[in-house]
């Protein structure tokens, strides 16, 4: 355990951090989870869309706050694209 003052301090910002970050986190794992489990299950393109939609979303905000960097939120971003991409000309 720290002795000094403001190392206490960053022991409780820390685990306030880590605590909201793994909520961000987790979320849009969980979103993307749901993208991709809509395009093996073969939904409605209009479902994938707004699913799609609802990823680019979150990953923008935790990109924003901080969570993943801006560019591995745009990579992110451009792979699930391509996925769903892909998905909807097989239906074509």
């Amino acid at each position: 355990m720290p002795n000094i003052k403001s190392a206490e301090k960053r022991v409780r910002q820390t685990k306030i951090r880590r605590l909201r970050n793994k909520s961000v986190k987790t979320r849009f794992r969980n979103v993307t989870k749901e993208l991709l489990v809509a395009i093996e299950t073969k939904e409605s393109p209009e479902k994938i869309n707004e699913l799609l939609s609802l990823s680019f979303s979150v990953l923008d905000n935790a990109a924003k706050k901080g969570v993943i960097h801006k560019r591995q939120a745009s990579r992110r971003k451009a792979r699930l694209t391509a996925r769903v991409k892909k998905y909807l000309e097989s239906l074509s």
